[in-house]
């Protein structure tokens, strides 16, 4: 562009202000949400990427088919001996196993919580992480070896080298690990969450070479992706050789190892489970692109309606000599400049507005300029050509006469005002089913947090740690016995299972008399005494545990002994009972007879997004094994959880404290869920502006092209109000096509994000017909303006505007 061009935009810009502030600026808002939602896709969907050789490692899943179990479907953990038995079969696999989990640092007569990653000695030869100190090929040729991330080397060494030094830690039992290097802090944008490294030793326990089992993460390199498919075609064959003796000979109908690149590892489903990470990235990025669509139909559509009102300096630009090339080029160039303008407006916006979305959404988003930069002057090009080609193609078409001669300048007529109305309707369209998302997001995020889950959450606390190896059962009793005589403490309680706890998943095939074998899978869950009235559990039928009953307790009964259980709810349907009244009394086999002597309701202590499990109650009277505290108590959960911490360390220290409230161990249930619903009606309500800046916009190009016409109207005896009624009826009437065209898109789109959830709310037509109201009250107020100024406007002063 020449400078007579740029003095022409300049002009242009600064004559219509107002409409200039809205072009640019909705398409500034756009840009910047799609933008930020941009930053946050490609953060999620980064993980591992940052690995040297990452697309050579693929990940061992176990996918359970054929059988009845909670666990059917694919998961990512394996068999602890299966790499072991791999390397037999194919000595020259290379592959690590993964064990990871806190583990416990003893220092200076104290005990701190770390997360510890337990791997084989060929760690390095499939992750190639950073290395500050030390060796790769030797740093865990040594069992008692281990390297540290640079953080965890700063704080418990300081600015000292830690190599050649020793920390004491904890798994089974405490022993003594000399430090062999120190590897580079992990990025966020990794699950690898480790800042030490140990060497995995042998597992004698029964299930570790057990098939079906499945307890740590194993990975395998490959040179290119034809040989990790050549390996994976020769699982069938490994399987049936090596699990038919635990599993029988259609272990390869009831078990599969499918390998999972790393890279997709983040965002890959487990299970049953739907993947919420998932489900809200693709979310959250379809919000962006149709929030920047929004934004592009809203700036095309308004440059096109104002385009028409350049006919006149097309023709007398013709008259003095422009050809049409050279009209083309300046209304092309003035268009990409417009909308460059806009580029630059919202990534400003994009940076002032990322702190508070990073605060919205518990993220650390930054914008890389390198990426971000040419990205925009893509989207200036293209934008900017999509908004010039009218005026580009079309105005500098027009002979000049017969623009000239005619008495009001060409606005594209009747076609071009239904174009305009169609691209209102698809921008509302668009509006509306982020408006019902929203909605239907808020409600069932808060119904998810009210809903009832068999126990009052506030008054909770659950303490792990009272399973660890160095506390002997006596230890564990007496620090039970010390928490109950605490002020506040109304119940105590163990158990292997707590509200917000996913780290014991025990499954028992119960036979039903008279049924086929096996019978149905059902979770296990071990309690201590007063597990029921700790929780505040509702007693359906029967009778709950107590010492009275020699037949409760598991943990004094013989072998083989028959021993009472209590089932919730589902149970009662899974074993076939037609009411809980039905199913006391009833003995159910497995391994041992258990009769059933109580019904209770839900405990839900799990993910909303899993389905709640059928559940039997197996009693230990002096402690559960593998406990986990919970205690019921009253009062200010700060200062009471500070005297438990204080008691704690006091009887436990070498054991890291680890509390949370019932309210906090649940929240991480909803991190996700929450951030979606942030984030979402972040793009959801300016899409909604957006929308409306293009229909005031609009609203405005068209008044202002029928003032002539009002003016007749009047002179004919029309009042203001009939004018009112006109006018916004013919701006509404593509916003109520809009809901035509929303309603189908909100439903599907819901309630799919819905079937995530087992507790789910209903998608009552009420969440649709607000939105539709809301939207249209908004489309109202906005058109709203500009129609009583034109009603209002006198009939001499109309009929000489021009």
């Amino acid at each position: 562009m020449n400078s007579f061009a740029l003095l022409s935009l300049y002009r242009s810009l600064t004559r219509h202000k107002l409409y200039a502030a809205l072009n640019i600026g909705g398409l500034a808002v756009g840009i910047a949400v799609f933008l930020i939602l941009s930053l946050y896709v490609r953060f999620e969907t980064s993980f591992e990427r940052w690995l040297p050789g990452y697309d050579g490692i693929y990940l061992v899943q176990t996918e359970n088919k054929g059988i009845d179990s909670p666990f059917t479907g694919t998961y990512p953990n394996t068999m602890g001996g299966l790499l072991e038995q791999m390397k037999q079969d194919f000595p020259d696999i290379v592959g690590t196993r993964f064990n990871s989990g806190s583990g416990t640092v003893l220092r200076d007569g104290t005990a701190r919580e770390e997360d510890i990653a337990r791997v084989d000695a060929d760690f390095f030869k499939v992750f190639d992480l950073p290395m500050v100190v030390g060796d790769k090929a030797s740093a865990l040729s040594d069992p008692t070896a281990i390297i540290l991330s640079r953080s965890a080397a700063r704080r418990y060494f300081g600015d000292v080298d830690p190599v050649g030094r020793t920390l004491t830690l904890s798994f089974d039992k405490p022993a003594t690990y000399h430090v062999t290097g120190v590897f580079e802090d992990l990025p966020r944008n990794s699950d690898f969450k480790v800042s030490i490294i140990a060497r995995q030793g042998k597992d004698f326990s029964s299930w570790w070479y057990h098939w079906g089992s499945t307890s740590l993460y194993t990975y395998l390199r490959f040179d290119t992706p034809a040989a990790a498919r050549a390996f994976e075609q020769r699982m069938p064959a490994f399987i049936k050789r090596r699990g038919t003796p635990d599993m029988g000979d259609k272990v390869v109908e009831q078990i599969g190892l499918p390998l999972l690149p790393l890279a997709d590892a983040h965002l890959q489903p487990a299970g049953k489970a739907v993947a919420a990470k998932k489900m809200t990235i693709i979310t959250l990025g379809i919000v962006g692109v149709l929030t920047l669509l929004i934004a592009v139909v809203n700036y095309v559509n308004l440059a096109t309606a104002r385009a028409g009102l350049r006919a006149r300096e097309v023709a007398m630009r013709k008259v003095l000599g422009a050809d049409h090339g050279m009209l083309v080029r300046q209304f092309l160039g003035e268009a990409v400049m417009t909308v460059a303008l806009a580029a630059l407006a919202g990534l400003i916006l994009a940076e002032l507005g990322l702190p508070l979305v990073n605060a919205a959404g518990g993220l650390t988003l930054g914008i890389p300029y390198a990426v971000v930069v040419p990205a925009l002057v893509i989207l200036a090009l293209v934008i900017g050509t999509l908004a010039g080609i009218y005026p580009a193609l079309l105005l500098a078409r027009w002979p000049a006469s017969q623009v000239l001669s005619s008495a009001r300048a060409p606005g594209g007529g009747r076609a071009g005002t239904r174009v305009r109305e169609a691209l209102v309707v698809f921008q509302f369209a668009l509006a509306i089913t982020f408006l019902v998302g929203t909605t239907v997001l808020v409600a069932q995020t808060r119904h998810i947090r009210s809903t009832d889950l068999g126990f009052r959450r506030e008054g909770l606390l659950v303490l792990r740690g009272l399973s660890d190896d160095s506390l002997d059962k006596g230890r564990r009793l007496a620090l039970v016995a010390a928490l109950r005589r605490l002020p506040g403490v109304e119940a105590v309680t163990t158990a292997n299972s707590a509200v917000g706890n996913t780290d014991t998943n025990n499954f028992d095939n119960l036979d039903v008399p008279g049924k086929p074998k096996p019978g149905p899978s059902l979770r296990e869950i071990e309690v201590g005494r007063n597990f029921f009235e700790t929780y505040g559990t509702r007693l359906i039928a029967g009778r709950v545990f107590d010492d009275a009953h020699p037949a409760d307790d598991a943990g004094a009964l013989a072998k083989g002994s028959t021993r009472n259980i209590v089932i919730n709810r589902l149970a009662v349907a899974k074993l076939g009972y037609a009411s809980p009244q039905d199913a006391i009394g009833k003995t159910v086999g497995g391994g041992s007879q258990r009769t059933i002597i109580g019904v209770v309701d839900q405990l839900r202590f799990f993910s909303p997004r899993l389905p709640d499990d059928p559940t039997y109650y197996t009693y230990y009277g002096d402690l559960a094994p593998y406990p986990i505290v919970t205690l019921r108590f009253t009062g200010d959960p700060r200062p009471f959880k500070a005297a438990v911490q204080t008691l704690w360390q006091k009887m436990a220290p070498q054991v890291p404290f680890m509390a949370d409230t019932g309210n906090q161990a649940l929240a991480k249930f909803y991190e996700d869920d929450d951030r979606a619903t942030r984030l979402f009606g972040i793009g959801a309500g300016l899409a909604v502006l957006i929308g409306c800046v293009g229909l005031w916009g609009l609203a405005s190009f068209n008044t202002a092209r029928r003032i002539k016409e009002i003016g007749i109207r009047k002179t004919l005896g029309a009042s203001s109000a009939d004018i009112v009624r006109l006018l916004v009826g013919q701006f509404l009437r593509p916003v109520l096509i809009a809901n035509l065209v929303a309603w189908p898109l909100a439903f599907v789109a819901m309630r799919t994000w819905l079937a995530g959830f087992d507790d789910r709310i209903a998608l009552s037509p009420l969440y649709f017909v607000g939105a539709s109201l809301l939207a249209t009250a908004i489309a109202v107020l906005t058109v709203l303006g500009q129609s009583l100024r034109a009603s209002r406007a006198a009939p001499a002063w109309a009929l000489r505007h021009e």
